[in-house]
């Protein structure tokens, strides 16, 4: 089958590899992995790094590919309806999440600052807005409550190529998965989080400020101020080992040299950081030897 690709390399290369024919492959970034390869493997004529799928030009040039269907993994902009209707068989794509819950550019990141026990993927038909085609099939994963979002964003790779190139394979072989419109009264979206989110809030439970530090982590990472400064926390653990005259907000250094940062309930170790000015790792001593400093 012959297929114009949006994304990143390691797709479509798997999609040539199943023999599909890939006719045309945009590029979402450059000096993607696999770009080189790609170009040797297709013809470099047929890929097109960081294209704008706006142009007229790109439009004639997938239309004069005459593709049977489009196909996007991990593509991060808006494909216009002139693309999307240029293949006889349509458009799809795979979005990280079990849509239609976190639809958006960062799945990830609300998926374990939501607590959500278990994530996924899911196969969709592309449409004009994002994430809101229907549904072709889907691929579940438990979250471990140790993942962080790089971690979970790793988890999901396998999954999601594996039921691209099953779905891709299906179309080829004339038996497309059947359509399943979204419940619409179940969709959450999945902003990039903002600043103001990210900054963290030490009468909120531990266990909330653990998931939100997870979340973001490692980068672009969660936020407080120590002595001044502010620091980005990328790994934290609840515990309700602290002093108990601690309020809210206020920090101390344990006897084993940890620094506790007091919660609206229990409190969270402060493991590992990074300064957010120079972007200098901070790993547990020099995080304590911050709050030691700040108290004097």
């Amino acid at each position: 089958m012959r297929v114009a690709f949006f994304g990143l390399p390691l797709a479509a290369l798997l999609l040539g590899a199943d023999g599909h024919d890939v006719v045309y492959a945009g590029i979402c970034r450059r000096g993607a992995l696999g770009t080189r390869r790609l170009r040797r493997l297709i013809g470099a004529a047929r890929v097109e790094v960081t294209p704008d799928v706006d142009r007229p030009e790109l439009t004639a040039r997938v239309r004069a590919a005459r593709p049977d269907l489009i196909v996007s993994w991990f593509w991060v902009t808006r494909l216009p309806r002139a693309v999307l209707d240029l293949a006889p068989r349509g458009a799809i794509g795979v979005h990280p999440s079990l849509l239609p819950r976190h639809r958006g550019p960062d799945p990830y990141f609300w998926a374990i600052d939501s607590g959500d026990a278990q994530t996924g993927v899911t196969a969709h038909v592309l449409e004009e807005q994002y994430d809101t085609g229907a549904v072709l099939g889907r691929r579940t994963l438990r979250i471990d409550p140790e993942w962080n979002a790089w971690r979970l964003a790793k988890k999901l790779d396998r999954p999601s190529l594996g039921l691209l190139r099953e779905v891709v394979r299906a179309y080829a072989e004339g038996r497309p998965p059947k359509p399943v419109p979204q419940d619409e009264t179940r969709a959450t979206s999945a902003p990039e989080p903002s600043d103001d989110l990210l900054e963290l809030r030490w009468r909120e439970p531990a266990d909330a400020i653990v998931r939100r530090v997870r979340a973001a982590s490692p980068w672009p990472g969660a936020f407080t101020e120590i002595g001044g400064g502010l620091v980005a926390l990328t790994r934290v653990k609840a515990t309700r080992d602290y002093p108990r005259a601690l309020e809210p907000g206020e920090a101390a250094v344990r006897k084993d040299g940890v620094a506790v940062v007091r919660a609206g309930q229990d409190a969270v170790e402060l493991l590992e950081g990074r300064d957010d000015e120079d972007a200098r790792p901070l790993d547990a001593a020099a995080l304590a030897a911050r709050i030691r400093a700040a108290q004097h």
